[in-house]
């Protein structure tokens, strides 16, 4: 039987004739949407098509198509009714976030076997491609070690031969440590095939593959410094020894500073203002400096997202839509001072008493840039329009004036004022109300700030960023940090803190393990990386540990920097004018602490979640496979 690759964009290049067949060179035809494997290795347009389906398969757990995914934990809050349930559940099913894709090993590997026995393509051509499907195989078995620990290693096609046996084929975990070891062995022997090049972004390269070698090598550097025997089993299947720590974290180190010595790729620095230019890194496609392998979109074809169209300020939305992803209170108040120091928002002055704000955004005044750069403030603009967050009035006696829809106005609420009134702003916060801003913000990361983004019949193209050069810098501190240089970890976070506009570089003897938590926090929020952070720290079951968070905890709060600060429910802040004319303080706004009423249940990570479940009809399949810890 001949094996066939599916190739979504090579149909329109075949013709079939359909004059009269026999029967029998009827059944014998090639499927039209389907080509010979071994028939695509001669021409090179065609291979392109192939590893094109390849890289569109490329797994991504939270990503720029699904909005809601960044609801899940603590980042944001999920403004949608049909998501509320992301923040009513106590516990993480096992099942969560598990991958077992070995029908996409398969694909690889044959693509891979077909193209080394191959003699028809230029060399070059040829060691590009296979480099590529070796970086697209590494980065799924990167994606399924972190999930699930260890997993069988096949790097060979697999055949059945129809003997009615198929033990032949079942292959025992591999430990955890040699799926890694895989990935970052296949990384270092591909990197010289790949283009050396900063302007090819949606392919492998040689940064993209050391990119990806020296996260790979810093997760598994965590997982052996931080695992205790509760998340390790017997032969290795999950756990790393603690005595290879460090030579992941050197092999993490190196691979990084390959990329930052090459000179190739910077920190996005094009607008003076550093709020606007840090938005600005995650949708301009335009020499950006600093991308280097993306999942890419194209307006006017069939590959477009509605990021845009989900999450635009409602008040000046392009369609009736938007308003679902509401960045928390939780995000929010981890961007520290520009001192370097934490502080939770001035909302009380040392007597309880509301403090005043001339300006709605002046109590966000002399934060980290990229506070105004990944979140939408209340009273900020939004493709030039004012974004419209306020909660009500407040009337001097303390009772509270507002409405139950976007906007709304009221007639004869305001003492002494008998009019018609606005008493909530066009984007809320209404609780309860979805769409509306109920943390008291919206996103702004990835939303595209070009016309008709936000409408459905044209949608938005920005991509989605797997690797940036600030992740390397980062990658580079928090190796060097674990290896004992706190001096190099300090340099290599002080470009990335520099653009964000903070005044005072960070010594050696500032540098933290908190420090090195936080500031992965406040750079990569949104991008896919706080989950899989906190499994390799070990730190998720203290952080999601189940426990009710109160009001309490962000009001003069002194934990904010603390790498395990409880984060289990979202909260908001809601801003408010004060009415009382005649006072000093008449129409200034004041602020108030607020947990969304659909919080309703406080997040536990149990110790079963550090490795997804593998399910029951694998390991009926292969008897080989063992069972995952604490299930």
């Amino acid at each position: 039987m001949k094996k066939y690759i599916y190739i979504l964009s090579a149909v329109a290049l075949l013709t079939f004739g359909e004059s009269c067949k026999k029967d029998s060179e009827f059944l014998d035809k090639q499927p039209t949407n389907t080509l010979d494997i071994e028939a695509t290795w001669k021409d090179p347009n065609l291979v392109l098509s192939v590893i094109g389906d390849l890289y569109d398969r490329y797994p991504d757990f939270q990503r720029i198509e699904s909005w809601w995914l960044f609801a899940d934990f603590d980042e944001g809050f999920a403004s949608a009714g049909g998501d509320y349930f992301r923040h009513q559940n106590l516990e993480y099913n096992y099942d969560s976030w598990n991958m077992w894709d070995y029908a996409y090993v398969r694909d690889l590997n044959n693509f891979i076997k077909k193209g080394e026995e191959s003699t028809t393509l230029k060399q070059a051509d040829k060691d590009r491609f296979l480099a590529e499907a070796r970086f697209i195989r590494a980065g799924l078995y990167f994606e399924m070690v972190k999930r699930m620990g260890g997993v069988p290693l096949i790097t060979e096609p697999l055949t059945y031969d129809f003997s009615g046996d198929p033990t032949y084929l079942q292959r025992p975990r591999a430990k955890e440590t040699e799926v890694y070891d895989f990935v970052i062995a296949e990384l270092e022997a591909i990197k010289g095939l790949l283009p050396n090049s900063a302007t090819v972004q949606s392919r492998a390269t040689k940064a993209a593959a050391l990119a990806m070698e020296s996260r790979a090598a810093l997760y598994a550097g965590s997982i052996a410094k931080y695992s205790t025997s509760q998340l390790m089993l017997p032969n290795g299947e999950v756990g790393i020894p603690a005595a290879l720590a460090n030579a992941y974290f050197t092999k993490s180190l190196n691979a990084a500073k390959e990329i930052i010595t090459d000179g190739k790729y910077s920190l996005y620095q094009k607008n003076p203002n550093l709020s606007e230019n840090f938005a600005s890194l995650f949708t301009d496609k335009g020499n950006n400096p600093e991308v280097i392998f993306v999942k890419d979109f194209k307006l006017k074809t069939n590959k477009v997202h509605g990021f845009t169209i989900d999450n635009q300020p409602r008040s000046s939305a392009e369609e009736a839509q938007g308003g679902r992803l509401n960045p928390s209170l939780n995000l929010v108040q981890s961007f520290e001072k520009l001192d370097n120091t934490y502080a939770s928002f001035p909302i009380t002055d040392g007597s309880g008493n509301p403090v005043y704000y001339t300006g709605i955004t002046d109590i966000f005044a002399g934060r980290d840039a990229r506070l105004a750069g990944t979140v939408i403030l209340p009273g900020t603009l939004f493709k030039g329009n004012r974004v419209d967050i306020w909660a009500g009035y407040q009337l001097a006696n303390g009772s509270i004036v507002t409405g139950d829809n976007f906007g709304q106005s009221k007639t004869d609420v305001l003492p002494g004022n008998p009019g018609s009134v606005q008493v909530v702003g066009g984007d809320g916060p209404v609780d309860g109300l979805e769409f509306s801003a109920q943390s008291g913000f919206y996103v702004r990361k990835y939303l595209d700030p070009a016309a008709g983004s936000g409408q459905i019949g044209t949608r938005s193209e920005v991509w989605w960023i797997r690797y940036r050069y600030a992740e390397v810098l980062l990658n580079a501190a928090e190796a060097a940090f674990q290896l004992g240089d706190l001096g190099a970890a300090a340099g290599y976070l002080k470009p990335v803190r520099d653009r964000a506009g903070l005044t005072t570089a960070l010594t050696a003897a500032d540098m933290t393990f908190d420090r090195i938590v936080h500031e992965r926090k406040v750079e990569l929020a949104f991008e896919g990386h706080e989950l899989w952070d906190m499994k390799r720290w070990r730190l998720a079951d203290k952080v999601w540990n189940g426990n009710n968070m109160s009001n309490a905890d962000f009001i003069n709060a002194t934990n904010i920097g603390s790498a395990t600060r409880t984060s289990t429910q979202v909260f908001g802040l809601w801003p408010y004018k004060y009415y009382n004319p005649g006072n000093a303080n008449h129409n200034k706004y004041i602020f108030k602490v607020v947990k969304p009423s659909r919080v309703t249940a406080a997040h536990r990570f149990r110790l079963g979640n550090y490795y997804s479940l593998i399910n029951q009809d694998i390991i009926n399949r292969n008897p080989k496979i063992v069972r995952n810890p604490n299930q």
